[in-house]
């Protein structure tokens, strides 16, 4: 904790290279992806602060719209479309995925019920090969249902429509840094 605490302490020492970020934000794109502290969105893409909207969730779930019932997740991809105006959504899936992995491999989460009641989320359930570490094919398959899931939110629905937003389903491999992106023709997951 005390190297994170000392970066903290220089880290206001730059004013300038700050001070115009009190006067908003206008990031281009929605960057949905995993808490996994492996996976750190503008390392990825060298994005700047104010370049990115992050919406960070267990599995890089996108849970189901219900506008009766609203999620922090739904009001963050809605503010980010709606009120920002981002043009495009990424989500990111990455390897090694310790909550794709226990899907993919039906563990016991009786232990931790706010992650199992959460997963749930993540219908349909993963495929991919259990014995795989990197859980790479449940992880892309994953990545492609919850691109689908945002599909289902209808003021995505409409920007897609109108051609204001693009989506795109990318997969990190934690243990190279290569990122690869879904190829729709090939229906494969690709180098950027």
């Amino acid at each position: 904790m005390q190297p994170l605490i000392d970066n903290a302490r220089t880290f206001g020492q730059r004013p300038e290279e700050f001070a115009r970020l009190a006067e908003g934000q206008s990031p281009q794109v929605l960057f949905i992806t995993c808490s996994d502290s492996r996976v750190v969105p503008a390392l990825i893409t060298g994005a700047r602060p104010g370049e990115l909207f992050e919406l960070r969730t267990a599995g890089n779930i996108v849970p189901p719209y219900a506008s009766e019932h609203p999620t922090s997740e739904a009001a963050t991809i809605e503010y980010a479309v709606e009120v920002l105006g981002v043009r495009d959504i990424v989500v990111c899936g990455h390897s090694h995925c310790g909550a794709v992995g226990a899907l993919v491999r039906g563990d016991d989460l009786t232990a931790v019920p706010a992650v199992r009641d959460w997963l749930t989320h993540a219908t349909p359930r993963p495929a991919g090969a259990v014995e795989d570490p990197a859980v790479a094919e449940g992880v892309q398959s994953h990545v492609l249902a919850q691109v689908l899931r945002l599909r289902s939110y209808p003021f995505i629905d409409k920007k897609l429509t109108d051609g204001q937003l693009t989506l795109h389903a990318w997969y990190y491999e934690v243990h190279t840094g290569c990122v690869l992106t879904h190829d729709v023709s090939s229906d494969s997951f690709r180098a950027l």
